[in-house]
């Protein structure tokens, strides 16, 4: 088949797929690079960091699969791949468990003031009876979105003996009794934002989520609660966080995610000690990667252009695995 791979995926993978199709490679491209590339795709591979959108895909008339090399679709244009019955497959399984990992990476790290303690003590200042830090373990973890990741976040929550409140769009009695099964007790948006210790974000990006987390939002969190976002960086007002965690309001901040993301941009957050930055690596663990690596490449091996395209009371037909 002839394929275009807009984002890097496992080195194995992306061995094989040369190995057995015709295959360009244009990682993280602007829309004018992508276009003459896309040309004469069939299939489109792409993670974060790479806007699809209907000028690109529009020049692509043999474009017939879409996989999604993790979670998000935030930048891929929805009402294009509807309207024109492609096919998309979305891999958020394996990049579910790097997340939920790197978020008690992050409150860990903000708990324990492990960057503090390490800058000290390689400039020789022994600061044991200096730093203090906070357990997890009785602590409340709110998860807002417990979802795939955000349950899977919560229920590591549970394990290390938290209280763990979460929220969802819709809520339902079917949902709450999945939930409870991993010990994650469904509340309203507003009890999970007052009562938590620990607010980690598992949202997807769109009209209702952007800035969901603002000045009202973060003054209604309790005084010395951390913020964690693994979602994406719209969700959070950062102008807004920054005056929470510079008052105090907040103790700190783990964001992976950021309303600027690339080389050269910089965190408004950046100047705060009580804030940890990383550069969207949430599910780049080399285990989840290699996973989701061998699923691209069962995905396309199984794919039959010509299978009929079923739509489900108007929705676009997405696979997910």
């Amino acid at each position: 088949m002839r394929i275009l791979i807009a984002s890097s995926i496992y080195p194995g993978a992306l061995e094989k797929l040369r190995e057995q199709h015709d295959v360009i490679c244009a990682f993280n491209a602007k829309q004018d690079e992508l276009k003459p590339l896309i040309a004469d795709r069939e299939v489109l591979i792409f993670r974060s960091g790479v806007q699809i959108t209907a000028a690109v895909m529009e020049c692509a008339p043999d474009l017939k699969l879409l996989l999604r090399a993790g979670s998000g679709i935030d930048n891929l244009d929805m009402d294009y791949v509807r309207e024109h019955g492609l096919r998309l497959v979305r891999i958020p399984g394996p990049g579910a468990k790097a997340v939920a990992e790197m978020s008690f990476a992050l409150m860990l790290a903000l708990s324990r003031n492990i960057l503090e303690a390490d800058r000290l003590t390689r400039q020789g200042h022994w600061a044991k009876q200096e730093l203090t830090g906070h357990l997890l373990r009785g602590k409340v973890l709110g998860i807002v979105g417990a979802g795939n990741i955000g349950s899977l976040t919560g229920s590591m929550g549970a394990a290390w003996g938290m209280e763990v409140l979460g929220c969802v769009e819709r809520p339902t009695a079917t949902t709450a009794e999945k939930l409870k099964e991993k010990n994650i007790r469904l509340t309203t948006f507003d009890e999970v934002v007052s009562r938590s210790d620990y607010l980690s974000l598992h949202v997807p990006l769109g009209e209702k989520t952007r800035h969901m987390i603002n000045a009202e939002v973060l003054a209604r969190m309790k005084p010395g609660a951390f913020l964690i976002n693994l979602a994406r960086g719209g969700v959070v007002d950062e102008a807004a966080l920054y005056q929470a965690l510079a008052s105090g309001h907040l103790r700190g901040a783990g964001m992976d995610v950021h309303a600027a993301e690339g080389h050269g941009k910089i965190s408004p957050l950046a100047d705060l000690n009580n804030v940890i930055l990383t550069p969207h690596i949430g599910a780049g663990a080399f285990d989840s990667q290699r996973e989701i690596g061998a699923i691209v490449l069962e995905t396309i091996a199984t794919f039959r252009p010509e299978a009929a395209v079923e739509y489900v009371n108007g929705h676009v037909p997405v696979t997910v695995i």
